[in-house]
């Protein structure tokens, strides 16, 4: 898979980057059953800042945002919501879908042993250090940016300064009063 695809399924969640059951489970080449059934099994190692399950809030955000992305597909959503949202064939609401941190992610490569879960691991902390140094480098853009604008404002203040002792230079002196000449 490619960084920039894998950037796209890099999400904020809470505060954190994450990624979804789902889309770990499809890269891992895993059902996102058997994905989840290995991490319950081992749920010691999946602290809160490691994983956690959206509320039926975050994922209906979620499908909304994926339905008013421009760069998302129907399919994108029509996939999300087949997964997640009540089926009449299974009777029911399924399970909404856990969100795996970065520290999360590395952890399945110890619960998901395959020689696959391995290079996908790899890609994926790859492709979390990529957006993490994208997001420092937008850091220094801002703040370049905030120091050109405090220079240029004072650059500005003195320019206008500068166009105010031109017009005085400029602006023509006060007509004396002539004496008149003769008598008085």
């Amino acid at each position: 898979m490619a960084a920039d695809q894998l950037d796209s399924l890099i999400l904020q969640l809470r505060g954190h980057k994450v990624m979804l059951d789902a889309d770990l489970a499809a890269m891992y080449g895993v059902p996102t059953k058997a994905l989840n059934q290995a991490v319950q099994r081992n749920i010691q190692r999946f602290p809160e800042d490691f994983m956690f399950q959206l509320s039926k809030q975050e994922f209906t955000n979620l499908i909304s945002h994926f339905a008013i992305s421009s760069s998302a597909n129907n399919q994108e959503v029509t996939n999300l919501k087949s997964q997640f949202v009540t089926s009449s064939l299974h009777g029911g609401v399924r399970k909404l879908p856990y969100a795996f941190t970065e520290q999360g992610v590395a952890m399945l490569s110890s619960v998901l042993r395959s020689e696959r879960a391995v290079r996908v691991n790899i890609a994926i902390m790859r492709a979390f250090v990529s957006l993490r140094g994208m997001m420092r480098s937008q850091d220094t853009i801002k703040q370049e940016l905030s120091a050109l604008k405090r220079q240029y404002k004072d650059h500005d203040d003195q320019i206008k300064t500068i166009f105010l002792m031109i017009d005085e230079i400029i602006a023509p002196l006060p007509a004396k009063k002539k004496r008149k000449i003769g008598y008085l």
